[in-house]
């Protein structure tokens, strides 16, 4: 994917046509409250929350991992977003669009705070997720591959930060 937006290959050709198709398909004030839930003032406090919970749970080693995957998301996607440069569907002059804060923000908080307190909000987490990168494609803020960009990095961070909590534990 990256690849195909760094070149504007024929997959960004057709993500750009994809996106001119949905953006306002749905009232903006609902793609925006939607986009919202990816914001850090959102997502980082359901976050510390599941962490304090897991820590005063005797699970800190997993509480550490899950906040350092936090930290991760940052340190990632801000170097990609200067790398690739991309503009946004309705700021053609702005760059730094690929691939999307708000989603890997939305799904490392989200599923690490499943992880963290039960294993049965993993599908709450999974639709939050989904509505935060839905909501972002409708109202024009990304593309949809830079949604599907962070899905890929923050599965990424996800996976590391779980081997980490397990190797840690065993």
């Amino acid at each position: 994917m990256t690849w195909q937006v760094l070149v504007h290959g024929p997959l960004t050709r057709l993500d750009e046509r994809v996106s001119r198709s949905l953006v306002d398909t749905v009232p903006r004030w609902l793609s925006e409250l939607a986009s919202d839930l990816g914001n850090l003032t959102v997502a980082l406090p359901v976050l510390a929350a599941a962490m304090a919970y897991a820590f005063f749970r005797g699970r800190r080693a997993a509480a550490l991992y899950a906040g350092l995957a936090m930290a991760a998301v940052p340190l990632l996607v801000v170097p990609l977003k200067e790398w690739t440069a991309r503009p946004g569907p309705l700021e053609p002059w702005a760059h730094g669009y690929y691939p999307s804060g708000h989603t890997a923000t939305a799904m490392v908080a989200y599923f690490g705070a499943a992880y963290l307190v039960s294993r049965r909000l993993v599908p709450v987490a999974a639709v939050l997720t989904a509505v935060t990168g839905t909501g972002l494609v409708l109202r024009g803020f990304h593309w949809p591959l830079d949604v599907l960009a962070s899905l890929c990095l923050g599965f990424l961070v996800l996976a590391v930060s779980s081997s980490c909590t397990r190797r840690s534990s065993g």
